[in-house]
């Protein structure tokens, strides 16, 4: 895949929704919520954004959770992924 993100932009696609709750139970397709947890596919290079200097804090591969309302969804190559701000980033998921 080559998509470069420009600033502090970062490329992540979500990982795949849990298709059964922790006590079992099956969800529907329709019932699913859309999770905050994704991998990192692709880092901006940062530098100076708005006057203010940026270092990225995240690398391709990372696992990340994310704002719920935040980037853009688009979908490139046939896959569903999301543009969004290094500061909309919340956590970086360490296993």
């Amino acid at each position: 895949m080559n998509i470069r993100p420009l600033g502090d932009r970062v490329v992540i696609k979500r990982v795949e929704a849990e298709e059964t709750t922790k006590s079992g139970i099956v969800l529907p397709g329709a019932s699913k919520e859309k999770p905050q947890e994704a991998e990192v596919i692709a880092v901006g290079p940062g530098g100076v954004v708005d006057g203010k200097e940026i270092k990225m804090e995240v690398k391709v591969g990372d696992r990340v959770l994310f704002s719920k309302y935040s980037g853009n969804e688009i979908k490139f190559e046939g896959e569903e992924l999301i543009i969004l701000r290094q500061n909309d980033i919340l956590a970086v998921i360490e296993k």
